[in-house]
C-alpha cells in the first residue's frame, strides 16, 4: 500500500492484498481524477468480468452502459488475480445525492457485484460486499451513512438485513420510518436509472417492492426464484418467495444505515482472521486521514483551515 498517496488524495484510493492470491483496488469517483486512458482500462476490466458472468447478455445501464457521469459518482472495487493480474471480480457502489431533513446527503447504493465463475467460493464475499462500505465509513469520520440496495436474491436480502442497522424491509418485525420513506421516494422518482429500473416500473410504498423492475437496462439480471442464491436462514427465503413475483420481475428496495454497530458486525463476522492485519493497517491510515489530520490542521492557527482564517499577529 502506498501510504503517502492514500493520505494525500482528495478521493479514496487503496491498493492492497486481500488474500494470498488476490489484490484489491478501490477507486472513489474515478471519473473525477483518473485520465481518460486509465478510465478506459478500468472499464475494460469491468466488462471482462461482466462477459464471463453474463456470457449471453450485456448490461445497459450505469458504468457498464457507458454512462461517463456515473464514473464521477461511484466507488469501484476491482479484484485481480495476483499471478495473472487478470480482473476476476468487481463491485460498483453508486453515490446518490438526496435530501433528508433539509440537508444534502450522499446515500450509498450497494450496487452491482460480479465475480468470474472461476473465482467463486474463494473467500471474496467480505471484500465485495462490505470492505468498501467500511472504508467509506472510516473516511467519513465514523459518521452513520445511509445505504440502499435493490435485489430479488434471498441471500443478498438477508445479508443486507443482518449486516446493516435500521434496515427496511428486512425481518417482519422491522418497521418503516419517515426517513426510509423520504429516501425511497426520492430514489424511485429521480434516481431509479442508477440501478437499471425503467419508467414503466411500479413502486409499492407499503412493502418497498419495485414491480416490473427489470426493464431499464438490467434485463439480463432477472432470475427465477429457483436460480437465486438462498440464505442460510430460511426466513429470508420465505419472505422473498412470498412477497416477490419472479415471473414479472420484482425487487425489494432496502434502505438502511452503516453505523458503528454494523461496522463491528462486519469485522467480527465477515473478515477472515488472516486478513485482520491488513484491515487494521488500512484502518489506521484512514483514521489518520479522516480524523487526526483534520484535528491537527484545525489546531494550527497560523494557516487557514476550510472557512477558518489564520490568526493575525499583533
Amino acid at each position: 500500500m502506498n501510504i503517502w498517496r492514500t493520505l494525500t488524495r482528495k478521493h479514496l484510493y487503496l491498493e492492497f492484498s486481500a488474500t494470498k492470491n488476490t489484490r484489491v483496488f478501490i477507486y472513489e469517483r474515478p471519473g473525477m481524477w483518473m485520465t481518460e486512458a486509465d478510465l478506459a482500462l478500468l472499464l475494460k476490466d469491468l466488462h471482462t468480468v461482466a462477459r464471463k458472468t453474463l456470457p449471453e447478455g450485456a448490461l445497459r445501464y450505469g458504468v457498464l452502459g457507458g454512462d461517463q457521469e456515473r464514473l464521477r459518482a461511484c466507488i469501484v472495487t476491482l479484484v485481480r488475480d495476483r499471478k495473472t493480474d487478470a480482473p476476476i471480480a468487481f463491485n460498483v457502489l453508486s453515490l446518490i445525492p438526496l435530501l433528508l431533513h433539509g440537508e444534502s446527503i450522499d446515500l450509498m447504493h450497494l450496487g452491482l457485484v460480479m465475480v468470474d465463475p472461476g473465482a467463486r467460493s474463494k473467500g471474496l464475499s467480505w471484500v465485495l460486499y462490505g470492505l468498501t462500505c467500511f472504508m467509506v465509513y472510516l473516511r467519513g469520520g465514523l459518521r452513520p451513512i445511509w445505504v440502499s440496495n435493490v435485489t430479488q436474491v434471498p441471500a443478498i436480502f438477508g445479508m443486507v438485513t443482518t449486516n446493516f442497522t435500521n434496515t427496511f424491509p428486512g425481518r417482519p418485525a422491522d418497521r418503516r420510518t419517515f426517513e426510509h420513506t423520504a429516501l425511497a421516494r426520492q430514489i424511485m422518482t429521480e434516481h431509479a436509472d442508477v440501478f437499471g429500473v425503467g419508467d414503466d416500473a411500479d413502486f409499492d410504498e407499503e412493502r418497498f417492492v419495485i414491480r416490473n423492475s427489470y426493464t431499464g437496462g438490467s434485463d439480463d439480471l432477472k432470475k427465477t426464484f429457483e436460480d437465486c442464491a438462498k440464505h442460510r436462514d430460511p426466513e429470508f427465503n420465505d419472505i422473498c418467495g412470498r412477497e416477490l413475483d419472479y415471473v414479472r420481475g420484482d425487487d425489494f428496495l432496502q434502505i438502511g444505515q452503516l453505523s458503528m454497530a454494523s461496522a463491528r458486525t462486519f469485522i467480527m463476522k465477515n473478515v477472515p482472521k488472516r486478513s485482520l492485519t491488513t484491515l487494521a493497517a488500512s484502518f489506521a491510515f484512514m483514521l489518520v486521514q479522516s480524523v487526526i489530520l483534520p484535528f491537527v490542521h484545525w489546531l494550527d492557527a497560523s494557516r487557514p483551515y476550510k472557512n477558518l482564517r489564520p490568526a493575525r499577529s499583533s
